[in-house]
């Protein structure tokens, strides 16, 4: 008698342990399944935009080199023709 009594002692035991787990992973399983909804629309455009900036200030560079290259390339040209004409009264 006192055997049946500590086996059924220690399965009440082990049933309580076993129903802890396993609303532990119940709970884990629900908390688990949420799911945060995210607007990747504003995210997608926010990168859009910052890489139409950023071509938009390498256009800006380039014109401003281009301005730059067709300056010194005045300049070229007028020393050139100082330089011919110098030649031309020698």
């Amino acid at each position: 008698m006192r055997t049946n009594l500590l086996t059924n002692n220690l399965n009440f035991i082990i049933m309580k342990k076993s129903l802890f787990v396993a609303a532990i992973a119940a709970f884990a399983l629900v908390a688990c399944k949420k799911t945060e909804t995210v607007d990747t629309a504003s995210a997608d455009s926010a990168v859009v935009d910052s890489a139409a900036l950023t071509v938009d200030s390498a256009a800006a560079n380039v014109d401003s080199a281009a301005v730059k290259v067709d300056s010194a390339a005045a300049k070229v040209e007028g020393a050139a023709a100082k330089v011919d004409s110098a030649a031309a009264k020698k």
